[in-house]
């Protein structure tokens, strides 16, 4: 019972602070950051939309009660960032060796693992919205 309350914090903890950390390059303007969304067509918009979407998504994820609604918003970006990888951008960028990728593989490992554990909680709240 305690491992299953250490990996679920740790995945929380980790998503949030792999997303959190990559939100300085994002609205710095970072030569990175510019490449990869003028790469995808989304500079300067799509940077700074995903940025406070990451900001949002960690705050989320950090907060007991909404950590699902965290790993739901983290897995549809990280899903997003890994498309991008694997269809525009490419897995190593400007020689990265693929940290950027790895960095959103275990971001969305993390979240579906947090959706997972959050089963029963999504269940209920997805039936409270369909009655109303």
């Amino acid at each position: 019972m305690k491992i299953n309350i250490v990996l679920y914090w740790g995945a929380r903890l980790v998503a949030a602070i792999i997303m959190l950390q990559t939100l300085y390059f994002k609205f710095t303007a970072s030569e990175e950051s510019v490449y990869i969304f003028t790469t995808v067509g989304m500079e300067p918009w799509g940077r700074y939309g995903t940025g406070i979407a990451e900001l949002i998504a960690s705050v989320l994820l950090l907060v007991g009660a909404t950590a699902w609604l965290g790993a739901a918003l983290a897995f549809g970006l990280m899903a997003g960032a890994i498309m991008m990888h694997l269809t525009l951008l490419g897995i190593e960028i400007k020689g990265d060796g693929g940290q950027l990728f790895i960095y959103a593989l275990s971001v969305l490992v993390c979240a579906a693992f947090i959706l997972v554990k959050n089963k029963r909680e999504i269940t209920a709240t997805l039936q409270r919205a369909r009655q109303k």
